[in-house]
């Protein structure tokens, strides 16, 4: 320590070391700053001082002078002294060593003088004293002090108590109850009290008692008792007052006690005073803290069982003894529960306005536990009440209502009332949340509060506009920063509120509507995000906050329960009563349950939405959160457990929101952001919603299954669409339409939603398709499609122009930038089209008053230019440029923008409307019990229908007629074809037709009706022929990549395409009226920039009929091909489409009983497996057999047989290219054109030099070409159509139906056995091709045909030449004919693959020239047969098989009509050359021929599974057998000069004799043919068992032939 006394100043004290302790002293006592510190130092220096003395280093003479100097230098010097003897005399006495006992002693025995006695006698032991001399015996000092202790300490003061001294107190209570009303103060009083203490001797603290007794019975007099008690607690100790009032309560808490109410506002008041301690007086109340606790966890228990026993199913003879045990434990409650002294005195402290204290008590104890018992809450609300008055009255006051008054607390200490706002934040917000759901008690207050919000939201500004998620906008644009911080807090404030209070307290509330109606004044004014959060707080979290709302909400789903169960169609009403009547408390809770009964059952849409119409408009928008949770449920899977559909709960409740939002006023901005946000996450399957929502509000439907006639009234009027478009009748759709589009544009929401479905399309496929289900991805890709297609609808039909083309953006926009799909682009567009259209016609109208039609259609056009032209020009970035060589801008922006409405006006509807409504008001007329007066309104309604219909026909015609007029101008710039015709109606197919097609099944209507009508505009460039063909042609590929409702709409435009031609084809006037002269239908389509001199030529009515014939083929082909995939889509489309073009298909009989039979076999395979397809093909089935009355035999069809004179007149009258020219060639040229003008050229040397050899030969055999003119190419067609049958199981049933529906061919087929050879090769040349084409060619195949191609045009010109100049010439090209003229089909086949879909069949023929048609009849059935290959990748060996049984029936049908006239020697030689060589090369290639017929029996079985015995006997013998009778046919004479008339027929006779081998198995067959086949049958079977020889070494070489062919 620092104040450590050295060795040398004791040694040399009197010198130096006195002089150094003084000054040592003195430094020390002078440091005043830290008196601690050195008081301890003083302390410790003059301890070491006198330990010095102690030790006997200094004498005690000296030691006491120096304290002497010592002692004056602090004033509190004595008492340190004393303090150091204290401790030695401590330390001396423990010690044994006597001498520094006794130093000690004569040390403080020096320094008497300077210690007084009485300090000394304090803190120095007794003993030590009496050896001092201070006091006489120790022993009596002590026993003095122990009785003056007891005496201080323990002996009450005798006061006088009550039984005591009467009069005194007498006299007190006198002076406390006298009227205090005059001057009397509490001073006054206070002194009289003294004097009566000090008088009567009476006990003070009984005097308090006596006062706060007095203070209890007169309340009102708080100004004079509360100083009085003020006064007089200076005269007390301060825990006086606190203990008398603690004893005043234990007094009551005995368990029959009760405190009364006047002895709380007692302590509340001296609370509020601050006369006593909160924490000193709370210890006094009972019960404690811990049985406050325990008390409410047990509540929490008891309302959980309680809810427990609401959700158990209870058996009734169970029930009755629950029921006992209730009662007993109810009747235990009712026992009166202790006295709950804390709330006692909280309620009083509410009462008299102590608001800390309250809440410092409220604090104490578990949340709303206090408020959960009545009287606080009342108090608490009386509380709240008081407070807000000012400002209620000032803002919250409803315009006309007085309200009554509140008069403020009396006392200043009570919170400060609210003026503004702001003051609510401060105390009264703070109240309300201590109220929390127990705000149910006082309604009135609850609807106070609601007000006030209310006014805050219009103070605050229309808060709809919100500058971000948590700021809101406020129209007072001057207010600072601060201010609006201030609002934001305040109006988080007022949300809190709303979800502690407002909502809670509603739910504890016994049904009060008005409450409900009152809360939704204030929550309109929130936006609807507010809105659902509170919905969803208040349904999941508010519920299992308090043990009442667990059981109320019990109570609720119990109630729900009971509803639900009994509610039907019937009682509607009732039961709506009740679920309004539990709703206005609860939405949250019932809604839930309704929702989710809705899901189970759907039989409850109906009911359920009629009978919530006594619900509130909160609760409306409470249903609306409901149903959008109930939709974003997560743990609820929206595919069924199959993977293929959409979950029936989702279903459900979509039909449920579409019903509910059009029936009730229900704000609809939730439920579209919701699909919104759904579509922005790439998930498709809540449009289903958006899709019932628009129906039900807007009455637009979208559905696949409309009639002809809805669809008709489709393409009307606004009106005529209501009335006659849709299923129901849709009524009243406007105020919900309208209600429908403010949502969607106060939100923005009406162009986000197109375009985030028109991406979504694509979107289900490649994004959300993944592991799907394919049935499943296209159900979404249809959804998705439908509703984009209704919401489109709605929007061009309810938004007005402006909004429309404010918000839709340019087409190149819309492509370019928001990536929509062209057809969606332009959907969207459309209606903005329009509507600008008529916009500016109707200014150019008001300004140029001219009334005539002219001027009209003028102005139309004009203003049709104005808007279109920038859509031309946007157009062009949308595809590449060489698209545009081919179509128009202006012609791609003409198809896109139109619409029905602008092509054709739909009168039968308007008429079929019209006569409804006349019906309808004859029976209006004729019902005699409806009231006049309804009968007149009705009336009046059906005639202002009626008018509105005609009037809109009237208008429509006008605009019908306009848009003619404009296409008659524009028609001439459509189609540049550029490149050529082909690849024009190739762009025109792909950009136009089939995208637009599949959209919508009015755009199916359109696509078809606009290719009439560029058809009749007589557009040039635009071949019709060409353009149905390939629609007809190319089904498959099509068909299999729609899903189920594109098919169905494809279905709907092939059915309108084929319409057409049925039309066109039933009728010889129809056909020569609208196409005999019209360029669509030219046959020789010359190339680009050639010049020919010949006239173009148009195909005639009969041509024609063979064209749709091949058509009606086409379409059965693929059909087949279809149903035989085995795969789902291709199967279930086919089905569709088949169904849809029932009324114009199939129309020929045999092509009906192919289809018939593959459907029944879908039926059979199907049933097990796939439910749907089988309950297509049934239905379709069922249909199919009722047209079958309808059907005509194909000869009806197409004339077969015309007479023979006529036939070779119109061949040679026409001459090169003349008007008789069959259908094939006409369609070969047509397919020319894409060939080069060289080619084109070749091509006509071609048939010119095949007319000059008719012309010879029609001087020389008449006979003949009697049996070729059209009829080779009907039996051809029947042939390929026979085809399809073949490849079925049932082949012989097949042979008996085909023969008798072509019993008129027998007489017909005269020179098809010439062109069989041929046929056949090229057939099963195309059986190999096609199982190739099913890969793609590589380049340098393609490069390869190509050089084949230009090879078998040089060879081709070649042949025709040299054929004609000898007969031994002939003879030797018979030798190398077989091998030639395989290669000349094979380069065929490569050429037209080589041109990808455009298929560009070879005219002319490698064959001696023989009459013309018939050159050009088996030409075209090689080339015909290759389309179909083209377009079918299989089925090939079962059409081949056929093909051959054909011919070969032909075969046999020619020798009926040639009779044999060559010798039989020739025969025999000519016979004996072929067979010598036929055997050679048999021998070198037997392998490879071995190879090639376990190739084709493959092929044969994958085609044919199911083939009966017979016929497969039969395709044994055909594959082996008849092979040399085919070629033997090749070698036949038919390759001969033909100047011999008996040569010919002898190479008749010899190749037919040839062919007969084929033929007699089909003979056995024919049992049912017709008499010309009975005449000739006895000679067959002579010749049978020979020919059969001869043609046995011709059969191996052919098929040597076609293998090599093959593997070449």
């Amino acid at each position: 320590m620092a104040a450590a006394l050295p060795a040398e100043w004791i040694k040399n004290w009197e010198k130096a070391g006195k002089n150094e302790f003084l000054q040592l002293c003195r430094t020390l006592s002078e440091n005043k700053s830290h008196d601690n510190v050195s008081f301890r130092d003083i302390q410790q220096v003059l301890y070491e001082l006198a330990y010095h003395v102690i030790r006997g280093n200094l004498k005690h003479d000296q030691a006491s002078n120096v304290l002497g100097d010592v002692i004056e230098l602090r004033e509190d010097m004595p008492s340190i002294l004393a303090d150091v003897f204290c401790i030695l005399d401590i330390e001396t006495s423990c010690l044994e060593e006597k001498s520094k006992r006794d130093h000690f002693t004569q040390l403080v025995l020096a320094c008497l003088y300077l210690v007084s006695d009485t300090v000394l006698k304090e803190r120095l032991d007794p003993e030590t004293l009496e050896s001092l001399g201070l006091i006489k015996q120790s022993q009596q000092f002590n026993q003095k002090s122990v009785k003056i202790k007891t005496k201080l300490f323990y002996k009450q003061q005798k006061f006088n108590l009550l039984r005591e001294e009467n009069e005194g107190y007498a006299k007190l209570i006198a002076e406390l109850g006298q009227d205090l009303s005059g001057n009397i103060t509490s001073d006054l009083i206070l002194e009289n009290i003294k004097s009566l203490i000090g008088c009567f001797n009476l006990d003070p603290n009984r005097v308090l008692d006596i006062i706060l007794e007095v203070y209890e019975c007169r309340p009102e007099y708080d100004d004079f008792f509360v100083p009085l008690i003020e006064s007089y607690m200076y005269m007390c100790e301060p825990q006086t007052l606190c203990h008398i009032l603690g004893f005043k309560f234990k007094f009551y808490q005995d368990p029959s006690g009760e405190t009364p109410p006047s002895l709380y506002r007692v302590a509340a008041v001296l609370l509020q005073h601050n006369l006593i301690d909160l924490e000193d007086l709370y210890v006094h109340l009972l019960p404690g803290d811990n049985a406050i606790i325990e008390e409410h966890k047990r509540e929490i228990v008891e309302a959980k069982q309680i809810v427990r026993k609401l959700t158990m199913v209870v058996l009734s003879s169970e029930k009755t003894e629950e029921k006992e045990k209730e009662k007993e434990k109810e009747e235990e409650k009712t026992e009166k529960p202790p006295d709950n002294q804390k709330l006692g005195l909280l309620e009083a402290l509410l009462k008299i306005g102590d608001w800390q204290h309250a809440q410092s008590i409220m604090d104490q104890m578990p949340p709303f536990y206090s408020t959960s018992h009545k009287p606080i809450a009342i108090a608490l609300c009386q509380l709240v009440h008081v407070t807000i008055e000012p400002l209620y009255r000032r803002v919250g006051v409803p315009k006309g209502a007085k309200g009554s008054p509140i008069s403020s607390l009396p006392n200043k200490r009570a919170p400060k009332q609210a003026d503004s706002f702001e003051d609510l934040r401060k105390e009264v917000f703070n109240m309300l949340c201590y109220l929390g759901p127990h705000l149910s008690h006082d309604p009135i207050l609850f609807a106070k509060v609601v007000r006030l919000g209310k006014a805050f939201m219009k103070e605050v500004g229309t808060t709809k506009k919100f500058i971000s998620d948590r700021m809101v906008k406020f129209q007072s644009d001057g207010s600072k920063q601060e201010d609006r911080e201030k609002m934001e807090i305040l109006f988080s404030c007022l949300l809190s509120i709303t979800d502690q209070v407002l909502l809670p307290s509603l739910s504890l509330m016994d049904c009060n509507a008005c409450m409900s109606e009152e809360l939704w004044g204030m929550f309109k004014t929130f936006p609807y995000q507010y809105r659902y959060r509170l919905y969803g707080q208040w349904k999941n979290e508010t519920y299992n906050s308090h043990p009442l709302l667990v059981k109320v909400k019990a109570q609720t789903i119990d109630r729900a329960k009971y509803i639900m169960k009994r509610l039907t169609k019937e009682n509607v009403k009732p039961s709506g009563r009740q679920i309004g009547k539990l709703s206005h408390s609860n939405p949250t809770i019932l809604f839930d349950y309704i929702l989710s009964q809705i899901q189970k059952y759907d039989n409850l849409i109906t009911p359920v939405v009629d009978s919530l119409k006594y619900l509130t408009s909160l609760n409306y928008d409470v249903l609306a959160y409901c149903i959008i949770e109930a939709l974003a449920n997560p743990e609820k899977e929206r595919m069924k457990h199959d993977d293929t559909t959409i979950s029936s709960w989702l279903q459900s409740l979509a039909s449920f929101c579409g019903a509910v939002f059009r029936k009730y006023p229900i704000e609809l901005a939730g439920l579209l952001q919701y699909v919104a946000n759904q579509l922005k996450a790439g998930k498709s399957f809540d449009l289903l919603i958006l899709k019932e929502v628009v129906q039900k509000m807007a009455g637009i439907e979208i559905t696949e299954e409309m009639t002809m006639e809805q669809l008709e009234a489709m393409t009307g009027g606004e009106q005529l669409k209501a009335e006659g478009g849709y299923f129901g009748q849709i009524r009243n759709t406007k105020k919900s339409s309208q209600r429908l589009k403010d949502a969607l544009l106060d939100h923005d929401l009406a162009l986000p939603l197109c375009l985030l479905m028109a991406q979504q399309r694509n979107g289900v496929i490649f994004q959300e398709g993944g592991e799907k289900h394919l049935k499943l991805v296209g159900k979404l890709y249809d959804q998705c499609h439908d509703t984009l297609v209704q919401f489109g609808g709605f929007l061009a039909s309810n938004l007005s122009t402006e909004d429309y083309i404010k918000r839709v953006p340019s087409i190149d926009v819309l492509c370019n930038e928001f990536h929509t799909p062209h057809d969606a682009a332009f959907f969207l567009s459309r209606p903005m089209y329009a509507h600008h259209i008529s916009s500016k016609y109707d200014e150019l109208k008001k300004a140029e008053k001219g009334n005539k039609q002219q001027h009209k259609v003028h102005k139309y056009i004009t203003s049709c230019e104005l808007v279109m032209a920038p859509v031309h020009d946007a157009v062009i970035s949308l595809h590449l440029p060489k698209v545009w060589d081919d179509i128009s801008p202006q012609f791609y922006a003409t198809f896109w923008s139109l619409t029905m409405y602008d092509l054709a006006v739909p009168h039968s509807s308007y008429d079929r409307e019209v006569n409804k409504l006349k019906v309808q008001m004859k029976a209006i007329d004729d019902n005699q019990e409806m009231p006049p007066n309804k009968k007149k309104k009705e009336k009046e309604r059906c005639t202002a229908l009626q008018d509105k219909l005609l009037e809109e026909e009237k208008k429509q015609l006008e605009h019908v007629q306009r848009v003619l007029q404009r296409l008659k101008l524009e028609k001439d710039n459509w189609l540049l074809a550029k490149s050529t015709k082909n690849e024009t109606i190739t762009k025109f197919l792909q950009l136009c037709i089939f995208p637009r097609c599949i959209f919508s099944a009015i755009d199916a209507v359109y696509c078809a009706h606009f290719v009439e009508l560029v058809h009749q505009q007589k557009t040039p460039n635009f071949s019709t022929l060409l353009c149905y063909d390939r629609v007809f042609s190319d089904i498959i590929y099509t068909v299999a990549s729609c899903t189920e409702n594109e098919a169905s709409r494809y279905g709907r435009f092939l059915c309108c395409m084929l319409e057409t031609v049925t039309r066109w084809h039933s009728d010889r006037v129809i056909y020569e009226k609208e196409c005999g002269n019209y360029p669509g239908f030219l046959t020789i389509l010359r190339a680009t920039g050639f010049d020919g001199g010949n006239k173009a030529d148009q195909l005639d009515y009969e041509n024609f009929r063979h064209v749709v014939h091949k058509w009606h083929y086409k379409l059965t082909k693929a059909s087949v091909h279809c149903l035989e995939t085995g795969e789902y889509t291709h199967i279930r489309n086919i089905l569709i489409v088949l169904t849809k073009i029932l009324p114009w298909y199939p129309k020929v009989l045999n092509l009906g009983q192919a289809l018939e039979r593959r459907v029944h076999k879908i039926c059979q395979e199907e049933k097990e497996k796939r439910p749907d397809l089988y309950a297509l093909a049934m239905g379709y089935s069922g249909q199919l057999k009722s047209r079958k009355p309808f059907m005509i035999p194909e000869n009806e069809f197409h004339h077969k047989d015309p007479p023979a004179r006529n036939a070779v007149a119109a061949t040679v009258q026409n001459g090169p290219g003349g008007a008789g020219m069959p259908t094939s060639l006409t369609i070969n040229t047509a397919k020319l054109e894409e060939s080069t003008a060289e080619e084109t050229e070749k091509l006509k040397e071609k048939s010119q030099g095949a007319v000059k050899v008719i012309n010879k030969a029609a001087n020389t055999t008449p006979k003949v070409t009697t049996s070729n003119g059209n009829s080779a190419s009907n039996s051809k067609i029947i042939k390929e159509k026979d085809d399809k049958e073949k490849s079925g199981k049932e082949k012989d049933k097949e042979k008996k139906e085909k023969i008798t529906a072509a019993t008129p061919e027998t007489k017909a087929l005269g020179k098809d056995g010439k062109d069989k050879p041929k046929e056949e090769r090229a057939n099963k040349d195309d059986k190999a091709r096609e199982i190739k084409e099913k890969t793609p060619k590589s380049d340098k195949e393609k490069e390869k045909a190509k050089k084949e191609e230009k090879a078998s045009k040089e060879e081709k010109s070649k042949t025709v030449v040299t054929t004609v100049e000898s007969k031994s010439a002939a003879e030797k090209e018979r030798e190398k004919e077989p091998s030639r003229e395989k290669d000349l089909v094979k380069d065929m086949k490569s050429k037209e693959i080589t041109k990808g879909g455009e298929k560009i069949p070879v005219a002319g023929s490698l064959k001696s020239p023989v009459p013309r048609s018939e050159t050009s009849e088996s030409e075209r059935e090689q080339k015909r047969r290759k389309v179909d290959t083209h377009s079918s990748p299989s089925h090939s060996s079962t059409v081949k098989d056929n093909l051959n049984e054909l011919k070969d029936s032909s075969a046999k049908h020619y020798i009926n009509h040639t009779t044999p006239t060559l010798s039989k020697s020739k025969e025999r030689e000519v016979d004996k050359k072929d067979l010598d060589k036929s055997r050679e090369r048999s021998r070198e290639r037997e392998k490879k021929e071995e190879k090639d017929r376990k190739d084709r029996k493959r092929d044969h079985s994958n085609s044919d599974r199911e083939v009966p015995q017979d016929s497969t006997k039969r395709r044994k013998e055909e594959n082996g057998t008849t092979g040399s009778s085919k070629h033997s046919k090749s070698e036949s004479p038919s390759d001969s000069p033909r100047s011999n008339e008996k040569e010919k027929e002898k190479s008749k006779s010899k190749s037919s004799g040839k062919e007969k081998g084929d033929s007699i198995k089909a003979e056995k067959m024919e049992k049912s043919s017709s008499g010309s086949k009975k005449e000739s049958r006895h000679d067959k079977e002579k010749t049978e068992k020979k020919e059969k020889r001869e043609s046995a070494g011709g059969k191996e070489e052919k098929k040597h032939h076609k293998s090599s062919d093959k593997h070449r």
